[in-house]
């Protein structure tokens, strides 16, 4: 039996008007989602964003109701709900601003590995772009073999990479934008039934939930938040990749794009991309390792901190991390210090300023 709280943890995801930035303000004023539903109206009243109409449709019967049907599925259904607060929540998502404040999870892999990578594309993919993603997924199992792929399990290269993941048993999840009741498309069921075994399905939709146009779009912010960069192997001119891309520079993620011929319908849009300096070209794993600076360093030893007495201590803690290798991404930096990545990034502009830190191309950082 899962903890009466969660009766109210989905209760706030469906009282209308509340919206996933509210559900995030709601939580950090009360520290308990219970407490929407059990505080006295003037207490409400308090809380930004929360209008009167907003705080009738809290008290409406059917809110909560809908909320135990959605537990009992849950139960039935072995799916993990991972609420905002949640330790197992995914880390890297946690810090976007419009980030779900409930998730439905069912699999066996974490969301907070040390490497998340999402790998889309068009849904009309080419035998280059499913080659370029049969070699891509080869060439990460080799270099990085502990990583996850995250895709969007539709038509193209979203099958493609999850395939191949499969295939060279690589962790893998599939963001649906439908309940987990349910496989969109029907014929990437069995995929999906593996993807089980070696990673997991994630959804922020409830059971009942169709798999309606808007749904996809907006589950593109999961593809984009949930990972440390985003690589596009084919896209059209204009396409949910791009607009994937477009979501992931502005949560600070590195995207990548592979090059394509000149005239090529599927590789317009990389090569837009590429040249508008919104993406930067990659040819095969090894680009990605070196831009990220996630290069191996076989038999180094981590030099032993210097304390800086000009230092505060969670400056302190950066430099630590940032010695344990050559360069570091910034979201590195945060999942390796567990702290949010608008917080670790004013420091690293206060440790530039000191000359303690030097900031390299792509978000990447070293100790000087």
């Amino acid at each position: 039996m899962y903890d009466q709280n969660l009766i109210y943890r989905i209760g706030i995801t469906l009282v209308k008007g509340i919206g996933d930035i509210i559900a995030k303000q709601i939580v950090e004023n009360l520290g308990d989602a219970a407490l929407l539903f059990t505080e006295k109206k003037h207490v409400l009243e308090k809380i930004s964003g929360l209008s009167r109409r907003i705080i009738n449709e809290i008290h409406r019967p059917d809110v909560l109701k809908r909320a135990e049907k959605e537990i009992r599925f849950i139960e039935k259904s072995l799916i993990t709900p991972l609420f905002i607060t949640d330790s197992a929540y995914p880390n890297r998502l946690k810090d976007c601003v419009d980030a779900p404040a409930m998730l439905y999870f069912r699999g066996n892999t974490g969301l907070n590995v040390e490497k998340i990578i999402s790998i889309v594309g068009t849904r009309n993919a080419t035998n280059y772009g499913k080659e370029v993603t049969d070699r891509l997924i080869y060439d990460i199992k080799e270099v990085f073999p502990e990583s996850l792929i995250v895709s969007g399990l539709a038509y193209g290269i979203d099958i493609a990479a999850h395939r191949a993941a499969l295939r060279e048993n690589v962790a893998t999840v599939g963001i649906l934008a439908h309940g987990l009741d349910r496989i969109y498309p029907p014929i990437h069921r069995p995929v999906a039934i593996k993807m089980l075994e070696q990673g997991a399905l994630l959804t922020e939709y409830m059971s009942d939930t169709n798999p309606d146009k808007q749904n996809f779009v907006k589950r593109n912010r999961i593809i984009a938040g949930l990972v440390d960069a985003l690589l596009v192997v084919e896209s059209a001119e204009k396409g949910g990749s791009l607009i994937s891309a477009e979501i992931a520079d502005s949560y600070n993620r590195e995207v990548f794009a592979f090059p394509g011929r000149v005239g090529d319908e599927y590789s317009a849009g990389c090569n837009k991309l590429i040249k508008r300096n919104k993406a930067i070209m990659i040819e095969c794993a090894t680009d990605l390792e070196k831009a990220m600076g996630w290069e191996q360093e076989n038999g180094k030893t981590p030099m032993e901190p210097t304390l800086f007495t000009q230092l505060t201590e969670e400056e302190q803690q950066i430099v630590r991390v940032l010695r344990t290798a050559e360069a570091l991404h910034v979201n590195q930096i945060a999942l390796q210090l567990e702290l949010p990545v608008s917080q670790i990034t004013p420091l690293l502009i206060e440790m530039e300023f000191k000359n303690v830190v030097k900031c390299l191309p792509g978000n990447l950082f070293r100790a000087i």
